[in-house]
This record gives C-alpha cells, structure tokens and sequence, in this order.
C-alpha cells in the first residue's frame, strides 16, 4: 500500500529532489514547479499569475540584453524621523533594499520589446509592498522626461499597495506630482501604456497607473482604490464576489484589456507598431513610397 500510495501522489516516491512540487495557491492542485516558472510564473492548472520581480519581469518581457537603469542616483531620507518600536525608517528601507535588491521601489530605465525601444517602469512589490514616497514619484517623473527627450513610449508596470505613511504629507504629494508627468508627455504626443499587476492600489492607482493612454491588467490582478474589507466596514455592505479584481473592472469599463502574462510581451509589440511615433513615420513613408511607385512616369508625386 506504501507503494501505491507514493505511485498516486507522486509526492513521496524515492529519488525525487524536495521542492519539485508545489500546491497550487488558487486552485489548491499539486503542479510541476519547474513548469510553473517556465510557464512565466503561471499556473498551468489554473492560470494563476504569482507575483514576480521587477528585474524578473524585465527578463521575462523585454528583449534579451536591452534593458539599461537609469535614476540610480536618488535616495531616500527620514523627514519625520519615523519609526516603529526600536526600529527606523532607515532601519526598515535597509532591510526592503536587502529583501529586494533594490534602492527603491520602482526600477526605471530604456529597454526593447521586439525591436522597440521604450522608456520603462516597473514597481517591485517586495520592496514595502511598492509602496509610493517622494523617490518613486521623482524617479517616475525622470522616467516621462527620458521618454520626452528620447521621443520613445512608456511603459509602466505597476504595483503597489498605496503611498508610503513613513513619509507623510511628501508620499501624498507624489499623486498630483506624477499626475502632472503624466500630463507632460501627453502634451508631448507620446504614448503611455499603464499595466495593472498584483496588487495596484491607494494612491499609484489614483495617480499616474491609473491614467495610461491604455491600461491592461493581468488577470486576477487586485485593482482598487481602497481594501475591500475596508470597504465594507465602513459602508456596512456586502460587496460582490470578485470585486476589484481585474476582471470585475473590466467589465466595468475601467482597463482596456486583461493579458495573459505569456501573451504580454507580443501584445505590447503590436500596441507599439500602432501607437509609436516611429512607426507612425515609417507607415508614412511606406505610403508616399507605394503613392510614387503608382503614379506614371513624369508625374509630380509631391
């Protein structure tokens, strides 16, 4: 029976290597973890989307060796000289860098994507949950003037868990500061795509995520402004299943698209080859090169 019973769950068989195996934190089903990361850090049972780094998104979506920082300069000071018991808010920023690998929590920089050249953003949830201080908003209003200069789109992965209290009424600010970049490269006529992953919330969703020219989503990302519980407290209402879940937003009215973290990458591609600037010329020349091509001989193309 001992026998049989390690043949059926495939967990206990000898010679297996522990952690090989992993249960599954929507479906519950017992899945292949190397199948799992190959999968893009997707279920394969279920298409559940685990939460990823920023750096590991950037391996996963941009093309191979494209990506270059920029905004590694900014750092981060205690203007109220926070703290929690015996711990500081410097204390607590050493140990998200430690935890993340970071000095903040948005990572920013230009990068590829099938050819495209962008200016990118993505916000790392391990660093105090993405949360937004002054140098997240300085680093992403850096990142819209790199776009600017540049003439690229942007891009914006983003996650996050609101504005960061350590910081007061500065993490607030960072709403109407971002919201005005946001403004500047619309003025500039580029293109800012806005992707919504596990979770978006408080004040980056209110702010510059939420304003995208296009917002995507993955799916079963968390979206909303405040907590669902929260929510309910406050109200004394029993909110709908799935509330302020992508898909609930979708049908809303709220994101554009929900995307599938394996269909991201070719997705982005062909919102680029529409939306581009560089794309826009080349169709325009492509069209004045067939317009010539079409006229007879000796007529005035111009």
């Amino acid at each position: 029976m001992g026998f049989l019973k390690r043949k059926r769950n495939g967990l206990d068989a000898p010679g297996i290597p522990d952690g090989l195996w992993m249960k599954c934190a929507a479906c519950q089903q017992t899945v292949y973890r190397p199948e799992v990361e190959e999968n893009m850090h997707v279920c394969p049972a279920c298409g559940h989307h685990y939460r990823i780094g920023s750096r590991q998104r950037l391996e996963l979506l941009m093309d191979p060796g494209s990506f270059q920082e920029t905004g590694t300069n900014l750092k981060t000071v205690d203007p109220l000289g926070f703290r929690v018991g015996e711990e500081t808010y410097m204390d607590r920023l050493e140990r998200a860098r430690e935890e993340s690998g970071l000095r903040d929590a948005l990572l920013t920089g230009f990068a590829a994507i099938e050819g495209f050249r962008i200016a990118v953003g993505v916000m790392e949830s391990a660093f105090i949950m993405a949360s937004m201080g002054s140098v997240l908003g300085e680093k992403f209003c850096r990142l819209v003037r790199d776009a600017i200069r540049e003439k690229v789109p942007l891009v914006v992965f983003a996650a996050s868990g609101g504005a960061r209290m350590q910081e007061g009424i500065l993490a607030l600010m960072q709403m109407a500061k971002t919201a005005d970049a946001v403004r500047e490269i619309n003025d500039a006529g580029l293109p800012y795509i806005s992707v919504l992953t596990d979770p978006t919330s408080g004040g980056v969703l209110a702010s510059f995520a939420g304003l995208g020219d296009i917002i995507l989503a993955e799916p079963g990302a968390y979206i909303g402004f405040a907590g669902t519980r929260l929510i309910e407290g406050a109200l004394k209402v029993k909110l709908p299943e799935g509330f302020q879940r992508a898909e609930y937003q979708f049908e809303n009215g709220f994101i554009d698209q929900i995307v599938k973290r394996t269909e991201m990458r070719p997705f982005l591609a062909r919102l680029l080859r529409c939306l581009s600037p560089q794309s826009a010329r080349a169709a325009l020349s492509s069209k004045e090169a067939d317009a010539a091509s079409d006229a007879p001989p000796g007529a005035d193309t111009e």
